[in-house]
């Protein structure tokens, strides 16, 4: 097979049509190959396809439903075997699959948004902790295996910073959830025993922190600069030489009425 570039981002956009034009313009400026949007926030028939075909993006996987939740993959080049996941026997719409046919290589990709997991980390408490806990166990069977492709990426909202340098503070949120020993130790294990290749952290080692996330809270995001990485891009190992650049578009957070999560993008040379 020849050579050729491709491209994939992956963008917690937190209400899609409400923020349509921001991913115009982020698809006009960057063209990656494949977006994978999450809480898209919306049921399949109300999405808007056909601002994203305009530019090119005439293949869309859609997972949603009304309010919340939600995942998309838009593509310029075909999608099969799509594939939606329901996780701890709810239908949340948290999962899609499919592979994308670049025309020389077939990509299988998953794209996630794990639950947020509510303010406290105790399971015994927070029923939202414990779904988190229990939808990361179930993740464990998502792994980096191809099948019939020629290689994978997953890709999404993780809504854990598992690394010292993730954080803005690895001290003062290690019981803060997002950042807690038992959600840090199990996304890693799972990652590794899964057989993925963290390819954020392959292209920016530690000790560079790396945030794709500020809070809304923050009066002034940019300058206090308390961020999280939560946002994650990962790939079989066959697909780690081939990565020639990840790109963290922090810009996007200073944008007007901004998602609280930046895009990522993966450059690849196959």
């Amino acid at each position: 097979m020849a050579d050729s570039s491709f491209s994939l981002a992956t963008w917690n956009i937190n209400s899609v049509r409400l923020r349509r034009e921001m991913v115009e313009s982020f698809l006009s400026e960057h063209q990656p190959d494949v977006l994978c949007l999450q809480e898209t926030k919306c049921p399949d028939s109300d999405f808007p396809a056909a601002a994203f075909v305009k530019l090119g993006y005439s293949h869309i996987a859609i997972h949603g439903q009304k309010g919340y939740h939600g995942v998309a993959t838009l593509s310029k080049y075909p999608l099969t075997e799509i594939n939606k996941r329901k996780f701890c026997e709810i239908d949340d719409t948290r999962h899609i699959e499919c592979i994308v046919d670049t025309g020389t290589k077939k990509i299988r990709v998953h794209n996630f948004y794990v639950p947020a997991g509510g303010d406290e980390p105790n399971r015994e408490i927070n029923v939202k902790f414990a779904h988190k806990l229990d939808f990361l166990e179930e993740m464990r069977a998502i792994t980096a295996e191809p099948g019939s492709a020629d290689g994978s990426i997953l890709v999404g909202d993780l809504n854990i910073a598992p690394l010292v340098s993730d954080v803005w503070s690895h001290k003062q949120l290690l019981k803060v959830v997002s950042h807690t020993p038992i959600e840090t130790e199990t996304l890693e294990d799972l990652r590794v025993k899964g057989g993925w290749a963290d390819l954020i952290r392959s292209h920016i080692p530690e000790p560079t922190p790396v945030f794709t996330w500020w809070s809304y809270r923050s009066k002034d995001w940019q300058t206090s600069n308390r961020g999280r990485r939560l946002d994650h891009i990962w790939s079989s190992e066959n697909l780690v030489a081939p990565l020639e650049n990840i790109e963290i578009i922090s810009e996007a957070r200073g944008w007007e009425r901004p998602s609280d999560h930046v895009p990522v993008i993966a450059r690849f040379a196959l």
